[in-house]
């Protein structure tokens, strides 16, 4: 009897186990071959692996579950698997990428020069004007070319590899997957879109310890992350964020927050949010009716567009969702 439950017992944590894998088959869409080394992960995490020579991978995602999974590859554009089913090997086809640059033929002078001043707004776009970004350096700039023949206002990047930037304000290394950077010149505009994996933290030993320490609980407050955290635990009362609609009505946690019938909360309401930390002034545009987030600060980024003090953050100040105060 007793090996009778002893089977039983392995067997009941055997399939516990596998319940919290995700196994899957990364492909090329068009030659449907295997695409090896590309890196699986959850965007803003230290949570990631890479597939094999047959483009196989599998990762635990029992912290992560109710968000989707990320597949980046050299020379693709990223896709995500947004439903684990238990049991399923997932199959994720991914587009190549075709960089659209024109060809260059200006002297070589010329061209430093361009590339000189592309790589001064990308820097300050994509990593930051902050006192963090004086600190952090894109390891791989080689990698990054421009649309240097446009005469248009709009400077695009693209980016042959990963980015691999070193933060040594907050104490990461981490690496982008580019899929989009565009800035609009005159109107000061920018978009860029790809994703994020947090490759190593340095904060290791007291020399840099407390100073990372200090940054990091800078950068947190006030944050994005700090915010929908504050929200998640309901402590909009006893925090220094108050939420307003547009005629200035301070708004409850029950009035702007719902959960499903999983118990997932998003953010809603029926027009845009002002935010303020103190006295510092954001606001929100939903895009979509209801955003998703979760308790270490992650949201839907598709279903907000941010304004005001919160939408400036760029790479020098972004945090892992694992981080803690006091991390």
């Amino acid at each position: 009897m007793k090996r009778i439950l002893l089977t039983l017992v392995g067997i009941s944590l055997s399939m516990a186990v596998f319940s919290q894998l995700v196994r899957g088959t990364v492909l090329d869409q068009e030659t449907r071959e295997p695409v090896d080394f590309a890196s699986v992960f959850f965007d803003g995490t230290f949570v990631g692996t890479t597939t094999d020579e047959k483009g196989c991978f599998k990762l635990d995602v029992t912290k992560y579950r109710s968000r989707p999974l990320t597949i980046s590859a050299i020379g693709y554009y990223s896709n995500l698997i947004t439903e684990f089913i238990p049991g399923k090997t997932h199959q994720v086809l991914l587009k190549p990428r075709v960089f659209e640059i024109e060809e260059v033929s200006v002297s070589a002078k010329s061209l430093a020069r361009k590339r000189r001043a592309c790589l001064k707004i990308f820097r300050a776009e994509f990593i930051g004007l902050t006192n963090n970004a004086r600190r952090c350096s894109i390891l791989n700039e080689k990698d990054i070319t421009f649309n240097y023949n446009s005469d248009g206002d709009t400077l695009k990047a693209f980016a042959s590899m990963p980015i691999r930037i070193q933060n040594l304000a907050l104490g990461y290394e981490v690496t982008y997957y580019l899929d989009r950077f565009e800035y609009d010149r005159n109107g000061k505009n920018l978009a860029f879109t790809g994703n994020i994996i947090f490759n190593r933290d340095l904060n290791q030993g007291e020399t840099y310890k407390k100073s990372f320490t200090r940054r990091r609980k800078y950068a947190f407050a006030g944050s994005r992350m700090h915010f929908f955290r504050t929200l998640w635990y309901d402590g909009l009362s006893t925090s220094p964020f108050t939420v307003r609609d547009s005629i200035s009505k301070e708004l409850t946690y029950n009035q702007i927050v719902v959960k499903d019938e999983r118990g997932r909360s998003y953010l809603t309401y029926t027009q845009g949010l002002d935010i303020y930390y103190y006295s510092i002034y954001s606001f929100i545009i939903f895009l979509e009716k209801e955003a998703y987030f979760d308790r270490d600060g992650f949201f839907d980024p598709a279903a907000i567009k941010w304004g005001g003090r919160m939408s400036t953050p760029r790479i020098a100040d972004w945090l892992p969702y694992e981080y803690s105060v006091g991390d």
